[in-house]
């Protein structure tokens, strides 16, 4: 018996696979001759892109370190009640404001607008905290629930209160938390009764006869309900 392999059998489909493969390297080839400048600029721009893309995160995390660091003088002032100090800093720390407005696509930026919101707020500055509160990125969490129920106090104090009651009601929903919940739910009741928008008013106060039902809020609920009742 032979040893020797019997020649491979070429088959038409694999004939026509090699010519597909040769005429398209025929053709890569004849396009990269023609347009050869095209394709390296090409490649050129999205070795650029990537590089810009790598150096764009390194800035910006520097960028982040840097405003971080400004800021530590800034919310020392702020813990200790110094509200206006903080804000605008002096020869020795960069303010609060100037911080979020420079760095505010950073990090420390975006916390800085917090900051700068509330002591705003404290100040009885509402315009400006308003600016800032809505400036800040929300986050689904303590911070992003308390700049929303900033928002919605400032505007109960300007008289929109079925506007405020819905964002009372939003910061409840970002963050949902047996501590700050209730109470906001309950703000958002008090909004939307004085904008004698009852049945929401209502519709809140079953949300937390439900959902909190052990929360100091929920004590008096059957009563609030019991008065919303009479005034619809």
């Amino acid at each position: 018996m032979s040893t020797l392999k019997p020649t491979r059998k070429v088959s038409r489909r694999h004939e026509l696979r090699e010519d597909t493969v040769t005429t398209f390297y025929a053709r890569a080839l004849d396009f990269y001759s023609k347009n050869g400048r095209m394709v390296h600029m090409a490649a050129a721009g999205i070795v650029a892109v990537v590089v810009l893309f790598l150096g764009y995160g390194w800035y910006q995390s520097g960028q982040n370190e840097k405003a971080l660091a400004e800021m530590a003088f800034a919310v020392d002032r702020y813990e200790d009640g110094a509200y206006r100090a903080a804000l605008d800093g002096d020869i020795t720390f960069t303010g609060l404001i100037e911080i979020a407005d420079s760095y505010g696509g950073t990090p420390a930026g975006n916390l800085a607008r917090f900051y700068t919101a509330d002591a705003f707020f404290r100040l009885g500055d509402y315009e400006n905290a308003l600016k800032y509160f809505r400036a800040y990125d929300k986050s689904a969490d303590y911070l992003g629930a308390s700049a929303l129920a900033g928002e919605a106090a400032i505007l109960e104090e300007q008289g929109e209160y079925e506007e405020a009651g819905d964002l009372f009601r939003r910061a409840a929903n970002l963050f949902p938390s047996t501590i700050t919940s209730p109470e906001y739910m309950m703000d958002a009741a008090r909004a939307y009764e004085r904008a004698a928008a009852y049945s929401k008013a209502e519709s809140v106060l079953k949300d937390i006869q439900e959902d909190w039902p052990e929360s100091q809020a929920a004590r008096n609920i059957d009563y609030d309900l019991a008065r919303l009742a009479a005034l619809k």
